[in-house]
């Protein structure tokens, strides 16, 4: 792959919020598995557990949890995707969680945002929609999926074949305004 065919990939990502009812293929979904799971992490703590939601009663229960909110009911479009795939934050390893204290830095919420990129990106080169949410009822999805009080059920990705093909245009910053060279 040359560096113009990545970059396509990367034009060609967004959040898609409308899915058709195509199965995504075993071996597609095992690559963007794979794909996580070589990402890098702080001192290779890898702090990210993925709970693939598949079986079609029980992802529409997890869906039920991305759509419903006191104030804004949001992410409908949820029940559409085949498979729901909740993103967990484990605990870091001894020198990550160190680093963490001593650098007053999160490193396992970069950790997990990295990870879910590369899961993502590597959907979108396999020809599948992927939109990341962190609006959902953490407290529910974690009774649903039996996951443990300690642990974090951060982000959740929709992941499925879009219904629709089209690319809207990227509204983005101007590089002036989110780059400088040698100082702020």
């Amino acid at each position: 792959m040359d560096s113009n065919q990545f970059f396509e990939i990367l034009q060609r990502r967004q959040s898609v919020r409308g899915y058709s009812d195509r199965a995504v293929e075993a071996e597609k979904l095992q690559r963007c598995l794979e794909a996580a799971r070589i990402a890098p992490s702080a001192c290779n703590a890898q702090p990210w557990k993925f709970i693939v939601v598949n079986d079609p009663e029980l992802k529409d229960k997890v869906a039920g949890y991305t759509s419903s909110g006191p104030l804004v009911p949001m992410n409908h479009f949820t029940r559409q995707a085949p498979i729901l795939v909740v993103v967990v934050r484990e605990n870091p390893n001894l020198t990550s969680k160190i680093g963490s204290v001593l650098k007053d830095k999160p490193y396992t919420l970069m950790d997990v945002g990295i990870v879910t990129l590369q899961f993502c990106l590597q959907a979108t080169a396999e020809g599948l929609g992927t939109c990341i949410m962190g609006w959902f009822n953490e407290q529910k999805v974690k009774e649903l999926l039996f996951i443990p009080k300690n642990k974090r059920a951060e982000l959740i990705i929709t992941l499925g074949y879009p219904s629709n093909e089209h690319l809207r245009p990227k509204i983005r910053k101007n590089i002036t305004d989110i780059c400088s060279y040698n100082k702020y």
